[in-house]
Formats: structure tokens, C-alpha cells, sequence
């Protein structure tokens, strides 16, 4: 390619790159009542600048080829920050490598870009091979931190190249560009996944929600979400966790589950956002789910609706793992609006949006899991009749 092509063919990504950014998002139609899905996704791989992505020198790169390529980008953390929203995007290369990047939406759902370069976290040991799905939280005590991911091999097994043991990996900042890294919670579990930072000082202690598992991946090895307190998060460590949302034969969270993103303090209690997995015949199904603990005593579960809040639908089935949605990102404006993000089959970024009273009302009044066939006959027979009463309707001679 002549340095002609080539100037053409780069101004030609640029403005696709561009159009792309400013592309304005528009809610779904077919809401649910609790919360509304938006047209297109708010992240994806071709989201990421084009300098992440080409060399755009002709002399070293003639051919204008990508040369470090993006697979996905998905499971983002979430806050404000500065007047805008923020996600801390997990970013997978081609070489399947994870790192955190941050872009930001003055809007929330749409025209998001990410900022010039991406995190550069602090090396934590030459074993560490990947790090992925941050949660974000501006602590009480001023710090913002990350919780993620940090895997590595599992040594022990050598022959098995695709062992590996995951810990909850700490970091924290002041302005989301300088990091400094922490050592990794300590816990008596071998595995730890999706751990969550509580927001606030509980006792003077800070408050872990942790996923206690004995293996890497596989489900039934874990026993659900714990909660966990420590004196010092520079050296954290948890002697006791406490299972406060455990899992349940035949149900959405039959195989493992775990807190999504850290969770909301509204009057009546702090709100929940969780994914539980099971398996299906095609592979673990992965769905989204809330619920509702005590504001005093934030271990103490008080409502739990029965069933998903959020699955995969359409083209959010499918990706690199398919039929999988995943939260870890959420903020709550001050008015009262949601953001829900959510990743979908380890692909791409979505968003969805509702209120802090629509969720509580989902939260408080549907029926909890009736564990069993009959009950949930029941509780659907119940509302049936309910509705009859209201609109003065028959029942076609016919009785539940």
C-alpha cells in the first residue's frame, strides 16, 4: 500500500472511529416496568482508540494492519466521578490478556471514550498473569479502591495449563490514574472471586463480601456470597466469613453466585445487585438478580424476589461465553436515576436504567424463590385472582 492508500485508508478509520463514539443511544420499547434496555451497546472492542490498536506509521506498519488487537470489552466497574460517569472497563486482547481502561459519558448511556492510555497497575508478583473485573468504590475513608481479579497458574498442577488459582486483588487511588497497589485479601478459602468492598466502616472495621470457592471455575465449590470484616486494609485479611446469600438446589443460583458491583444505601435497606449460575445443557446460564439487606446491619439479608432480574436476550446470548450477563458497575444518581451496566457473554458493555423507588418495589414486593413447583403455583394463582377481583373479570367457569 502506497503512503497515499495509506493516508486514505486512516482517515477512512478515523471517521468511522468517530461516528461511531457520537452514535446516540435510545431506550427499547418493550420495557418491563422495572428497568429499560437501550439499543445498542455502550462499549465494545471498536470502542477503543485506534492508536491502542494500529501503528500508523507507513515505514514500520505498510499494510495499516492491526497490530495489537481487542477481542471484548465487558465487565466494567462504575461510578461518578467528576461530574461524569465513569466504567472501568476490562479490555481482553487478542492474546486473551485482561487490563482496565477507563471511559467516560456525560450522559451515562451513550458517546462514551476511553481516556489516552490505559490503567497502568502496579506489577504485584512475576506470577500474575491476568487481572480482570474491577469494582469500584469511593470508601468513607476517602480512598477509592479496586477489587478485582488477579489469576495466576496454579503451580501445584503442572501439567494442567488451564489450572489456575484466583485471589481478590486491592488497589487504590486518588484520581483513577495513579494506583497503588495493595497485597491481596487474605481469607481461608483458596479461591477468591468477585470480592466487594462495602463502602462504608462497619464497627471501625472495613467490610468484605467475598465468594469462598475450593475451585477455579467449576460450580457446587462454593457455598455463596460471605461478608467478612478486617482492621487494616493495607494488609487485609478476613478470619470469618459469613455466608448471607447461599446457594439453592434449582434455582438461578443452583451452581455459584456472587455480588456484582458494591451496593447501594437507599432508607429502607442496601440494594443488592448479584449474578447466580446454573447449569444448563448447553453450559452455565448466567442472569442477574437482587436483593435487599438491612441499613444497620448490612449481613442481614431482608428481602430476596424469586427468580432473575436481568437475562440475556437477543445478541447479548451471544459471544466468546455465551447466554451470560455479568455486573459489576452501577451508580445511582441523585435524583433518584439508576445506571445498570452489564456485560454479555463476555463480549461487549450494555446498559440498563430504572430508579432507586422502581427497584426497591421489585425488591419488597415480589414473592420470594417458593423453592418448589407447587408454592410457585401458588403465588401465581394468588395474583391471578387478585387481578380478577380488580378488573371484574370471569373466570370462564373454570376454578384455580
Amino acid at each position: 500500500m502506497n503512503k497515499t492508500a495509506f493516508d486514505l485508508r486512516l482517515k477512512r478509520l478515523h471517521q468511522e472511529h468517530r461516528k461511531l463514539l457520537q452514535r446516540p443511544n435510545r431506550k427499547q420499547n418493550n420495557g418491563n416496568g422495572i428497568f429499560e434496555r437501550y439499543e445498542f451497546p455502550v462499549l465494545t472492542a471498536d470502542h477503543t482508540p485506534l492508536n491502542w490498536r494500529y501503528d500508523f506509521n507507513h515505514a514500520t506498519n505498510p499494510h495499516l494492519m492491526t497490530r495489537l488487537g481487542i477481542n471484548s470489552v465487558f465487565n466494567v466497574g462504575a461510578m461518578e466521578w467528576q461530574g461524569r460517569i465513569v466504567l472501568m472497563a476490562r479490555v481482553e486482547g487478542w492474546d486473551r490478556k485482561s487490563f482496565f481502561a477507563v471511559a467516560e459519558s456525560r450522559t451515562g448511556v451513550d458517546r462514551f471514550q476511553f481516556w489516552d492510555y490505559p490503567v497502568r497497575l502496579p506489577d504485584f508478583e512475576p506470577q500474575e498473569t491476568n487481572v480482570y473485573d474491577m469494582r469500584l468504590v469511593h470508601h468513607q475513608d476517602g480512598w477509592i479502591y479496586g477489587l478485582f481479579c488477579a489469576e495466576r497458574h496454579d503451580d501445584s498442577r503442572p501439567g494442567d495449563l488451564s489450572a489456575a488459582i484466583a485471589r481478590c486483588g486491592i488497589a487504590r487511588t486518588r484520581d483513577l490514574v495513579a494506583w497503588e497497589r495493595l497485597p491481596d485479601l487474605k481469607t481461608g478459602s483458596l479461591h477468591q472471586r468477585n470480592c466487594v468492598l462495602h463502602p462504608e466502616f462497619i464497627n471501625g472495621k472495613y467490610a468484605f463480601y467475598t465468594r469462598p470457592m475450593t475451585d477455579f471455575a467449576a460450580t457446587g465449590t462454593g457455598d455463596g456470597i460471605g461478608w467478612g470484616l478486617c482492621d487494616d486494609i493495607t494488609r487485609a485479611s478476613i478470619g470469618h466469613e459469613q455466608i448471607i446469600d447461599p446457594r439453592a438446589y434449582h434455582t438461578i443460583k443452583e451452581g455459584k453466585n456472587g455480588l456484582g458491583p458494591a451496593p447501594i444505601k437507599t432508607k429502607q435497606g442496601w440494594l443488592h445487585l448479584a449474578h447466580g449460575v446454573r447449569n444448563t445443557a448447553a453450559g452455565m446460564r448466567y442472569v442477574l438478580y437482587l436483593f435487599l439487606c438491612d441499613l444497620n446491619h448490612p449481613a442481614r439479608l431482608l428481602k430476596a424476589p424469586g427468580g432473575y432480574f436481568l437475562a440475556p436476550e437477543g445478541e447479548e446470548r451471544v459471544g466468546d461465553v455465551s447466554n451470560v450477563v455479568f455486573a459489576n458497575g452501577w451508580v445511582a444518581r441523585p435524583n433518584g436515576d439508576v445506571f445498570i451496566y452489564y456485560g454479555s457473554s463476555d463480549t461487549r458493555t450494555h446498559v440498563a436504567t430504572s430508579t432507586i423507588d422502581r427497584l426497591l418495589d421489585y425488591v419488597r414486593n415480589t414473592p420470594e424463590d417458593g423453592l418448589r413447583s407447587s408454592v410457585c403455583v401458588q403465588q401465581r394463582c394468588r395474583m391471578i385472582e387478585r387481578n380478577l377481583r380488580c378488573s371484574g373479570g370471569s373466570r370462564r367457569g373454570r376454578k384455580a
